[in-house]
């Protein structure tokens, strides 16, 4: 219950936040989580993992600007998504590559992160 509560918070926060398009009005670093260790090499894994790991490698500062949805900042500490990707928490959970990836496709689309981390929340949040 109290994860719901949260991801309906941050929700609503962003999407008052960028009610109307107005995207620009959020300070992009605001969003980040300020995670500064190197994220592990996506050459360590296979598949999925390699392919998520290759994403916050590629795109650090908008995986350091979204909420993990599985929760690790609450149970693990963590800063942002991109803390996942420092060691090997991200390769065992499904959550944390699901959003890496979509990210990017986001990314890929010409989305800005303001926008990405919109997206996300609503996605992931549920």
């Amino acid at each position: 219950m109290k994860v719901l509560l949260k991801g309906v918070l941050i929700t609503a926060l962003f999407m008052t936040l960028t009610a109307c398009g107005e995207n620009r009005s959020v300070d992009p670093s605001s969003l980040r989580g300020w995670e500064e260790r190197p994220t592990l090499s996506p050459a360590y894994f296979v598949g999925k993992q390699a392919r998520a790991y290759r994403i916050a490698k590629e795109i650090p500062e908008i995986i350091d600007s979204l909420y993990c949805y599985c929760d690790c900042k609450k149970h693990f500490g963590h800063k942002s998504l991109l803390t996942c990707y420092v060691d090997l928490h991200a390769s065992r959970c499904e959550i944390c590559m699901d959003e890496a990836i979509v990210a990017y496709e986001l990314y890929k689309q010409g989305k800005d992160v303001v926008e990405i981390r919109r997206i996300i929340d609503k996605r992931f949040s549920r």
